[in-house]
């Protein structure tokens, strides 16, 4: 009975810490910014397949409200299935969209063997990392710019939410994504002052970036994201700045085998960044996985009742983070699939305790120390690295 009541204890801590990032992140929505300088800014957009909406997403960034802007679209090579959109695209808005294909592949990220490319090819001071399945508000740019108008302001990140869920799987996705990374990434900024880069969006000067190797620095790395934020307040004494408002990550009909497998690959890398302490404190933002447990130690109706309870709370604490974040929940009838999706992520939770290789773009890697990543030995040739095809 101890044990069981310790774990229902544990839970109702995790709820209380789940409310406190619902409480900060609402605080943090609701700042506001202001005019400032308007700097000519490229964004730099690495495609790889033909991700769910791809030509709405890039239409959206062909009208966003801001002066002076491009949009490079970029390919590891013309076989890749995104190369048609992108040659539409570019038809369709030729003074907005440039095309860019990857020359080289100097590293094993392969996002950022494409971001070498794309920053070469850009002729603007500011860049914006953006990935091909994110949508954005019209104001996007000029609250890039209103914060890089600070000069101790290095890089400047969004908060993710998912949208436009039709499948389990893109339910999965999205409920996470409102419910744990955005709020997280957030209350990490402004509980713990610990900076969390979300590299599907992610801007920083030219200068900046020299200074710190450009993108080749990070070419080795799996969160390059995280990397060179840490790089930019330890090499070069800048902070890195979380707007308020999010970016829009589509997601609609993803299995859910692709949830599973993304966020494996999530928590493969985020122990190899974070440690095992600070990792395993991460369950504590999971309060079902106690409560599951508890009923499991001591089954009965005061359990299951406690179970219950748990759960219901988690769920309305996850769609009031969704309706902050997007401006809607999730609806009454997904609702009660928040369990499933928090029970399935303590899956793979605990597989990232485990696991050291990740399956990303096809290529299949091992994540050492700080996301370092390298090929298992099986892909060795003659005692070197193989290159890819």
């Amino acid at each position: 009975m101890t044990a069981t009541l310790l774990l229902f204890g544990l839970a109702t801590f995790g709820l209380v810490l789940v409310g406190l990032q619902l409480l900060v992140l609402r605080l943090h929505s609701s700042a506001r910014t202001g005019p400032s300088d308007l700097p000519a800014i490229s964004i730099l957009k690495p495609l790889c397949g033909v991700d769910e909406g791809l030509f709405g997403n890039l239409e959206v960034f062909a009208a966003l409200d801001y002066p002076r802007y491009e949009v490079l679209l970029g390919v590891r090579d013309v076989r890749d299935g995104a190369w048609p959109v992108a040659v539409a695209a570019a038809a369709r808005w030729p003074d907005r969209f440039r095309l860019v294909v990857q020359q080289g592949a100097p590293g094993l990220n392969p996002k950022v063997n494409q971001l070498i490319s794309l920053a070469r090819a850009a002729r603007h001071q500011v860049l914006v990392v953006s990935d091909s399945n994110v949508r954005v508000r019209p104001d996007y740019l000029r609250g890039v710019a209103w914060h890089l108008r600070s000069e101790d302001v290095g890089l400047v990140t969004h908060p993710i939410v998912g949208v436009g869920e039709r499948s389990v799987g893109a339910f999965f996705d999205n409920l996470h994504m409102a419910a744990v990374v955005g709020p997280g990434m957030v209350a990490a900024k402004r509980l713990a002052n610990r900076d969390v880069v979300v590299g599907k969006s992610m801007a920083l000067r030219r200068a900046d970036l020299e200074a710190l190797g450009g993108f080749e620095g990070v070419k080795d790395v799996l969160a390059e994201d995280y990397v060179l934020g840490v790089k930019i307040s330890s090499q070069l004494g800048k902070r890195v700045a979380v707007a308020s408002s999010p970016v829009e990550n589509v997601n609609q009909e993803r299995a859910v085998g692709e949830f599973l497998g993304r966020y494996t690959r999530w928590c493969v890398m985020q122990r190899a960044i974070a440690g095992r302490l600070v990792y395993g404190s991460q369950l504590l933002l999971n309060p079902v996985a106690f409560a599951v447990l508890a009923l499991a130690l001591s089954p009965g109706a005061a359990s299951a009742a406690g179970l219950l309870g748990v759960c219901a709370c988690k769920a309305l604490l996850d769609d009031a983070s969704a309706r902050t974040l997007r401006g809607s929940g999730f609806g009454w009838r997904r609702l009660p699939l928040v369990p499933a999706k928090d029970l399935l992520f303590a899956l793979t939770w605990a597989r990232g305790l485990v696991e050291s290789s990740v399956e990303w773009r096809g290529n299949r890697l091992r994540v050492l120390r700080g996301s370092l990543l390298e090929r298992p030995a099986a892909e060795m040739e003659g005692g070197t690295l193989a290159t890819e095809p």
